[in-house]
């Protein structure tokens, strides 16, 4: 039985295919992780939800932005986007099935027994494990309550507040644990947001750092597996950290990574000229 963590896939299924054919993928007995950002820019977003529906048994999955943002479409509670790719999932037939299971996957999940946490974008320094659980799980309770999950959606979109204050309550609160849990890249020690930036790490406006720099940050002794932030490369310098989005939808690869051992295995996303995809493994 093998463990593997999957970048994010924003629609692109032919990559994902070839990555679990290249490991001999069994779902009977081998797990996915995945770092969300499941659908949308892609070719094929439909087809990819489909696809990984069929896995469901077999796929630990934490939401990202772009998977929240269909939850908002296919709710009319957020029009879409420019450049989106998620009207054939809103056209489908099977569309209630496939979001009803969007929606019920988590913000972040942890194994204990690896003492790995997964989630889309990362964990603000100044929160403990527990404290990440903690708030992960209401936005998780939200989103699986039907008196609470259209109210959610409405409101989890804007930029405020920048940072995390104990006594927020309500939509607020919800808004700023999914900022950090699905959009952060840059933050200070205290957990203040800047949401604007999205160029790579040694981009950080004065007085800010990538999230997983801080000296101070509470979570050193838990690793952690990300996905979000493209400009990466993959790139991490950080002991523990993984960060796995290699920009697959904008021209790069889809990474995958063997949780125990820290193998990956990169596969060329889908080009204009449809030349073959090719994989390497890199160590």
């Amino acid at each position: 039985m093998a463990t593997y963590a999957v970048g994010d896939l924003q629609g692109c299924l032919e990559p994902l295919k070839c990555l679990l054919e290249r490991v001999a993928f069994d779902p009977t007995k081998d797990r996915l992780w995945l770092v969300g950002d499941l659908v949308n820019r892609g070719p094929h977003s439909l087809a990819t939800l489909r696809f990984l529906y069929g896995l469901r048994d077999s796929l630990v999955c934490v939401l990202g932005n772009h998977d929240l943002h269909l939850l908002a479409a296919g709710n009319n509670i957020e029009r879409l986007k420019k450049g989106d790719t998620l009207r054939e999932i809103l056209e489908a037939p099977d569309r209630a099935e496939l979001l009803d299971w969007l929606r019920r996957q988590k913000i972040m999940h942890y194994d204990e027994s690896r003492n790995i946490a997964l989630v889309h974008a990362g964990i603000p320094p100044q929160w403990t494990l527990k404290k990440a659980l903690k708030c992960a799980n209401e936005v998780e309770v939200a989103l699986a309550d039907d008196n609470l999950f259209t109210t959610y959606l409405d409101g989890m979109y804007g930029n405020e507040p920048v940072k995390w204050d104990n006594d927020l309550t309500g939509i607020t609160r919800l808004r700023v644990i999914t900022n950090y849990f699905t959009r952060m890249r840059f933050c200070t020690a205290e957990g203040k947001l800047d949401l604007k930036s999205k160029e790579g790490a040694d981009t950080a406006q004065p007085g800010y750092k990538p999230w997983f720099s801080h000296k101070d940050r509470k979570t050193r002794d838990t690793k952690i597996i990300f996905g979000h932030w493209a400009a990466l490369e993959g790139k991490c310098d950080e002991p523990g950290v993984f960060a796995l989005d290699t920009g697959c939808v904008w021209g790069g690869t889809m990474t995958l990574m063997n949780i125990d051992t820290g193998e990956r295995l990169s596969c060329q996303c889908e080009t204009p000229t449809s030349e073959p995809l090719q994989a390497t493994v890199k160590r």
